[in-house]
């Protein structure tokens, strides 16, 4: 189950395709919530939060999702 998956913020930056920074925005501005903290103390997020977020700006700064190989 995808919520079962856990991403820190560079984690989370390479899966959306976007920098560190832009995840550390989305924390500030309330689109992605922080679940919890790993053994290391990086704070990390459930898979399914992570896509809402990047859909949700990518969505509202009508970004495109590019496939590159």
């Amino acid at each position: 189950m995808e919520d079962d998956v856990w991403m820190t913020v560079k984690e989370a930056a390479l899966f959306t395709g976007v920098s560190v920074q832009t995840v550390y925005s989305w924390i500030r501005r309330g689109h992605l919530t922080v679940t919890g903290l790993d053994h290391r103390g990086q704070q990390v997020f459930r898979h399914l939060d992570v896509a809402k977020a990047e859909l949700g700006t990518r969505q509202k700064a009508k970004r495109v999702l590019s496939t590159s190989a």
